[in-house]
Parts: C-alpha cells; structure tokens; sequence
C-alpha cells in the first residue's frame, strides 16, 4: 500500500457524504469503520457530531466542519450499499475512491419533480388535516408556488433561517388571497398543508435516534435545529396574518380545526396519506424505486392514527405514540427485507403524524392574542412531539442490536 492514509482517508469521505445528506450518526461511525476496517486500519478512531467528523490514526488526523443541509437520502443509501460491498471484497481503494466522487457528484431530483412534489404533499396533507377538495386545489397551489421560491431563490440567495421565515410567509399570503377571492373553504386547512413541505423532517427524526443511540450532543443539536425550524414557520405564518390586518383593516377570524365531511371517509384520507407519504419521499431525495415502500409505511401509520382516534378512548397523545411505534417498526421490517437503511422509510412514515396544525393554531393563537389557546395548542403541538419521540425509541430499542432482523431471516 503506497500511501497508508488512504483507507482512512476514504472512510472519512464516506462519513462526509453521509452526514451531510441526512443519515443519522451511528450509521455514519459504523460506516466509516467497516470500510478502515476491511483495508486493515485497527487503530483508528471516529468522532461524530451533527456537524462535523473528527477522524485518527497512527500518523492521521483530520477534522471537518460539516453544515447541517437537507436530505438527499438517495446518497445515504448509494453509500451504505458501497460500505457493504466493500466488506465482501469488491472494491480495490481506487475504485472506491472512483465511486465516492460518483456519489457525492449524485444529482438532486429534477426541479419540476420536486415542484410536484411539494404541491401534492401540500394538496394530501390538506384533506389529511380536514380540509376540503376546494382547499386541497389551494394548498396544491401554494405548495407549487412555495417550492419554486425555496428552490430557485430561498436557497440561492438567503440563509436558512430568512428563507424559511419568508417560506411560512408566502405560503400562507397565497392561502390569503386564495381565500379572499373564493378559493377554498377552509382558510386554517388551505395554511396548514401549504406549510408542510417547510417541516425539518430529517433533523427531527435523526435527532431522536440520535438520542436513542445515546449520541445526546448531535441529537439534542437536531433536536434544535428542528425546534427553530418549527419556530420560523411559525414566525413566518405570524407575519403573514398581520400583513392581512394591516391591508384589510381586520384579522380573519377562525373558528377551529374544521374536518370536511366528503374528505373524512377512510378511503380518502388513506389515499391522501399514500400520496403526501410518497411526495415527502422525493422531496427528502429518496430513490423511487422505495418510494412505493415509503407510501405504505406512511398510509399504515394513518389508518392506525384513524382507527385509534375514532374508535378508542386513547388521548390524543397516545395514539400518537401508538401510531408511530406502529409505523416504526413497519420501517424496521422494511428497512431489513429491502436491505436498506430504515432512515428511508421512518422520516417519510411518520410525516402525516407530525403535529403540523400545532404550528399553525399556536401562530394564529398567538397573533389574535388569544394567548390561553395558544399555550394549549401549542403544549398539544408538544406532547404530540414527545408522543412521537418515544414512540420511535421504544420500537428502536426493542429491535436492540438488531432483534427484528434477525428474527426475520430466522423465519426465512
């Protein structure tokens, strides 16, 4: 071996690529030493945080600041599928190295098919949250209009907090005028599907398995990313209904979380789950040959959603909790039988239970100083997210080391 850097090298670029496209940080360290392991490196030792990888060796040192970005979990799985490969022996160091740039050289989804993306999410997530056929063509709309913003100029020119802040705005003012010349029934449903493709996905669902793998720094950072993310939709959604006071002379005023009787039934909110599921799923760059996968694990979690709410006694907390443990371990079993890390599966799965009205009413609340029901939407909004966190670390450590996996290839 001429240069005795180049495995670990190499891991690390992995790990770089990895990290920065939305995988979680044990799938990140457990990569980077399978691959500095199979080229006979045993002394090495991997730090990972949600920002950065800090990498030694005998004669190595390196460590690289690594931004939190979006997701492109069709790189997660190209990198996870070439580590495996890797340890069967397939893979001299330069073609390794030939295939790491292929990856990271991965182009992101064609714009029109994440602009029809985000405008289907926002239409399913619509009938999702009650409202109507008239609001599902608004939140269509809004969604189509929020995503070219956020592709062509947000991420261009503005930092991410800006761009999500003028995101909430202008999703919602298009609600606005929408609403205002007749388009759309339900004014807190149009807003609310229009906000969804802004919601942090990746940070909040990584940062809980972060926590689960007891990686409490890079979960908690997450954590909060997410939690400011959240809190910038909210802002934005906040200034958009002063603007409309201030241009009409009054604020409109809402009368509550309104269900649409011809959305209700069962077969259109599951098909509306399946599509918001699927879109959420090109939208975090999965690989479409998953995305029929992603849609099931999501319409699962709803229909049990459905059922535990209507007909049980359980709060809204524990179906919740219910639901996403449901849905977790629908990844799980996904994520062993198609080989393929569950990452691909839960972030996309649990996406119609994350409390996205929470977010909207608590805005609302806090704008037309009703600051009472604001606190209450806004704790409701927060038990639903601890709901969920638990609900993924308690699948997640019953699978332990893997439990549900090998089960599965015990009874094959």
């Amino acid at each position: 071996m001429n240069d005795p850097t180049k495995p670990l090298d190499l891991a690390y670029e992995a790990g770089a690529i990895l990290l920065e496209n939305g995988a979680e940080i044990s799938r990140v360290e457990e990569t980077m030493r399978r691959i500095a392991s199979h080229y006979g490196v045993e002394d090495e030792s991997f730090f990972v945080l949600s920002n950065g990888i800090m990498a030694t060796g005998k004669n190595y040192a390196r460590s690289q600041f690594i931004p939190i970005k979006g997701a492109s979990l069709d790189k997660v799985v190209a990198v996870n599928q070439l580590s495996r490969e890797v340890e069967q022996g397939r893979y001299t160091l330069e073609q390794l190295e030939h295939r790491l740039k292929g990856i990271r050289a991965m182009k992101a989804k064609p714009a029109w098919e994440q602009i029809l993306a985000s405008a289907v999410g926002s239409a399913a997530f619509c009938i999702i949250f009650g409202g109507s056929f008239m609001d599902c063509i608004a939140s269509f709309i809004a969604g189509m209009v929020l995503w070219v913003f956020m592709l062509f100029v947000a991420t261009k020119q503005l930092s991410r907090i800006v761009s999500t802040v003028s995101g909430g705005l202008l999703a919602t003012l298009l609600c606005f005028g929408m609403y205002r010349i007749g388009l759309g029934n339900y004014l807190s449903n149009m807003i609310i599907g229009a906000i969804i493709p802004l919601i942090p996905g990746v940070a909040f669902t990584n940062g809980i398995r972060d926590m689960a793998n007891e990686d409490y720094i890079a979960g908690t950072t997450r954590l909060l990313d997410a939690m400011l993310t959240f809190f910038c939709i909210a802002l934005g959604v906040a200034l958009a209904f002063m603007f409309d006071e201030n241009v009409f002379g009054e604020m409109l005023v809402l009368e509550g979380l309104t269900a649409d009787i011809q959305t209700s039934g069962f077969v259109v909110q599951l098909i509306a789950a399946f599509l918001g599921t699927v879109s959420f799923a090109a939208l975090f760059g999965v690989p479409r040959k998953y995305y029929l996968d992603a849609g099931i694990c999501g319409t699962i979690g709803w229909l049990f959603y459905l059922v535990f709410s209507r007909y049980t006694a359980m709060s809204p907390a524990e179906v919740v909790f219910c639901a996403t443990a449901l849905v977790t371990l629908t990844a799980l079993l996904q994520s062993s039988g198609r080989k393929c890390p569950i990452t691909v599966f839960l972030i996309c799965g649990i996406f119609p239970l994350v409390p996205g009205a929470g977010i909207f009413w608590t805005s609302y609340n806090i704008v037309s100083n009703q600051l009472q029901e604001a606190l209450q939407t806004g704790f409701g909004a927060l038990k639903a997210t601890v709901a969920i966190a638990f609900g993924i670390l308690a699948v997640m450590e019953l699978n332990g080391k893997g439990r549900i996996g090998k089960w599965m290839k015990k009874k094959k």
